[in-house]
């Protein structure tokens, strides 16, 4: 990838720097994986865009094995105001996980977000800001679906559908809290820093608006259109594996209550009958006895069960025990569901004269519901503190670098306080 050198003057270095910004203006916040071609170009429309009268600060969060860092680093001494870079060496939660870091670093009253290849306008960020304070809103929402807005940057059909699907499969799964949302799929957006707690988001890609959305919850919400631009360089990284872990994300957000996890795991529940009756016919059919064979066939269905809970119920949860000990608890808990299913029965039936129709199906709720609690229990209850064979995410490396000097709106707060 080719390296364009910098000369004085060429982003913004015939503009003299403004004093140290006070707190309270905006902080921009850019996820960066490997964007080291649109980082002049971006900080240059940023100079160019963002009024040298409103206080602002430019924080990249950075995931890149490119030298994304180093030209960030070469680059900020050209641009008038404060620039933070901040290098993940483990990218958890991905682009939206660099936001949450990002979050947490700003010192402004107001943070807007917005990508790193350019097509998110700068120019913008003011009218986004303006918006909110006029319109007293804690998120405002640069939109591509209301009048005036245009997705003309996204190349190609595939890529305008797949926008399109996962745009109405979101407001269909929140249609309350995506109300006064059109572009909940949208990753430029401005919000007040009192809005969110980084530490109650769970980011998961790079879809951050739909997390902030809804486990967030702002009161207000308003957009503001714009024309999302073509790519200056590089490649897009949305990608099927993007799209895998975005439904991820919709299925742990969908399943954030109590009642939502209990409804998904009886679904979950349900489709173990496939594997269990296929178990089933194929121990019977190689000539063993039902009797063991239906024992050996539940365990399939016990497998197929645990496999999906953990993969789109439990997953955040999956930190607090071994992987053995989790599959233990929960076999146990399966098989103990027959144990206590058939004498839960004959009490219906012998003691309270149920028909055995009536009788089996109050036992299998019963038993349902006490296996659900007792894996939410027993199997993934937070322990307090991580296992010790899990890796935290380390901290991020900081790399304050400014034209003439080193603080950001956050310094000048630490200082006033």
């Amino acid at each position: 990838m080719s390296q364009e050198s910098i000369v004085p003057g060429e982003l913004g270095g015939d503009l003299r720097p403004p004093a140290v910004p006070e707190p309270g203006a905006v902080t921009i916040v850019v996820p960066t994986f490997n964007e080291s071609a649109n980082i002049r170009r971006l900080l240059r429309q940023i100079t160019e865009s963002v009024p040298a009268r409103l206080p602002c600060e430019v924080v990249f969060v950075d995931d890149s094995t490119d030298d994304t860092p180093d030209v960030i680093r070469a680059a900020a001494p050209h641009c008038p105001y404060p620039v933070t870079v901040l290098h993940r060496d483990e990218p958890a939660g991905g682009l939206g996980g660099a936001v949450v870091e990002g979050l947490r670093t700003a010192g402004s009253d107001w943070i807007v977000v917005m990508d790193g290849d350019c097509q998110h306008p700068p120019s913008l960020v003011p009218d986004l800001i303006a918006t909110g304070e006029r319109a007293g809103a804690e998120l405002v929402v640069a939109s591509r679906y209301i009048e005036g807005g245009s997705r003309a940057g996204l190349s190609g059909g595939y890529r305008v559908a797949v926008s399109r699907a996962a745009t109405w499969l979101t407001k269909s799964l929140f249609p309350r809290r995506l109300h006064g949302i059109s572009d909940p799929m949208s990753g430029f957006f401005a919000l007040r820093r009192s809005t969110v707690t980084a530490d109650a988001l769970k980011p998961l890609g790079y879809k951050i608006l739909l997390e902030l959305a809804v486990r967030s919850r702002p009161r207000t919400v308003t957009e503001v259109p714009f024309v999302f631009q073509d790519r200056y360089a590089g490649e897009s990284k949305s990608g099927p594996r993007e799209g895998w872990r975005f439904l991820r994300h919709l299925a742990g957000l969908r399943t954030a209550s109590p009642m939502a996890r209990m409804a998904v795991f009886g679904l979950i529940g349900v489709t173990g009958f496939l594997p269990n009756l296929l178990g089933l016919w194929a121990l019977t059919a190689s000539g063993m006895h039902y009797v063991p064979a239906e024992i050996l066939a539940n365990q399939c269905g016990v497998v197929w069960n645990f496999l999906l809970i953990e993969r789109l119920l439990f997953r955040d949860r999956r930190r607090f025990r071994r992987w053995w000990d989790r599959f233990g608890r929960f076999a146990l808990l399966a098989n103990a569901d027959l144990l206590l299913r058939i004498p839960l029965i004959a009490l219906l039936v012998g003691r309270f004269g149920m028909e055995a129709l009536p009788a089996t199906a109050c036992a299998l709720v019963t038993t349902f519901v006490l296996r659900f609690v007792g894996t939410e229990a027993l199997v993934y209850l937070p322990r307090g503190r991580p296992r010790g064979g899990v890796k935290e995410s380390g901290p991020a490396r900081e790399s304050r670098v400014t034209q003439h000097h080193g603080s950001t709106g956050a310094d000048a707060r630490r200082r006033a306080e």
